[in-house]
């Protein structure tokens, strides 16, 4: 009997043995704050990987020192750090699963604390080794220091940065590459005309506020080829009047696809303090078929998707083409395992060392 969920998927000839993917989930766990990954990374992905995950994801990890959302996250801007990924992707590789980066820029949302062992809330200010934020507007988001505007040559930093680390990505073996552009981000910032309210041409229209992220799109493709799957995870709306929305979103996805993107993260929200979102198993599922079903483009869903069964008839049904379990593979990180058991499929792919587990 064959099941959707663990059907391979191949995005430009990159074949993916199944469609539960681990979408990036922040650790905060880089106690030395220079961005390079340790044994915590080596051993929490490697975990996920084992567990039969078809992609795992490493977490947002910063283009820039000044992008990270706090001093104790990932990032890509060096070469020591890009050699640190090598031993670390080589390990998902040998458990099977592919090797996806998601790369970022926390704009307004940077310099924060981690939530835990030391002030939970607010900016990290410079003498506790923050720094002064940036975004598309001098507008703060609640609770957080005002952002700097961008200038076009901070733009252009950006922009530069986001192709660089895709460049050292592919370097360190990366399957596939993904920009971030949601959660109240720096993309999402200037996607959306409540915290982008600039004159110039990266403000206004939905094609200018759409032009930055277009424009690292652009750039990392011609940093990574033809080879590597490209992804952008994007908020579908931000649950809020006047703000970014579905609408929106489904144009911003049609010229993503022109511009070479191959597939579509699709979650909502993170760009509004105060924002009404109806939290429940699959919320954001109908997002992501309504994106796949008016631009064509491939789609992965998130959101309380807990269950084997729930995210076999998500695959099945046709409303999206990957299932990223976030929060169901951090309690149970062999959760593609548990979903072949209980959905009556033969994995080849099983640690043989844990049969008796499964006997």
């Amino acid at each position: 009997m064959t099941h959707a969920l663990f059907e391979p998927i191949t995005l430009r000839g990159l074949e993916v043995r199944n469609r539960i993917w681990i979408p990036p989930m922040c650790q905060y766990m880089i106690e030395a704050e220079n961005g390079v990954p340790g044994d915590w990374h080596l051993m929490h992905l490697g975990e996920l990987a084992q567990g039969g995950a078809g992609v795992v994801t490493v977490e947002a990890t910063g283009v820039l020192p000044e992008g990270r959302i706090t001093p104790k996250d990932l990032g890509l801007w060096n070469d020591q750090q890009r050699d640190a990924f090598e031993r670390i992707v080589a390990v998902m590789h040998a458990e099977g699963a592919k090797a996806n980066i998601q790369l970022q820029h926390a704009g307004r949302k940077a310099s924060t604390w981690r939530g835990w062992g030391e002030q939970p809330d607010g900016t990290v200010p410079p003498e506790r080794g923050g720094w002064q934020p940036v975004g598309p507007s001098p507008i703060a988001f609640p609770g957080l220091a005002e952002p700097q505007e961008l200038a076009a040559d901070g733009i252009a930093k950006i922009v530069r940065g986001f192709a660089d680390a895709a460049r050292r990505a592919v370097e360190a073996g990366f399957d596939l590459v993904e920009i971030h552009g949601a959660h109240g981000y720096l993309m999402h910032q200037f996607l959306s005309p409540r915290s982008n309210q600039r004159t110039d041409q990266y403000g206004g229209s939905l094609e200018n506020r759409a032009r930055l992220l277009l424009e690292v799109v652009d750039a990392v493709r011609a940093e990574i080829g033809e080879q590597t799957p490209l992804l952008v995870r994007l908020s579908a709306t931000d649950w809020i009047e006047g703000g970014w929305d579905l609408e929106q979103t489904e144009q911003l996805c049609r010229w993503l696809g022109e511009h070479g993107v191959d597939l579509i993260s699709v979650s909502t929200g993170g760009n509004e303090a105060n924002a009404s979102i109806p939290v429940g198993p699959g919320y954001q599922v109908p997002f992501g078929t309504a994106i796949k079903q008016t631009t064509g483009l491939p789609v992965a869903v998130v959101g309380l998707i807990n269950s084997p069964l729930q995210a076999e008839q998500i695959v099945s049904l046709g409303q999206a083409d990957v299932v990223l379990v976030g929060r169901e593979a951090l309690r149970d990180p062999r959760f593609p395992i548990r979903a072949a058991e209980e959905l009556g499929y033969e994995l080849s792919y099983r640690p043989i060392q844990y049969e008796r587990a499964y006997a």
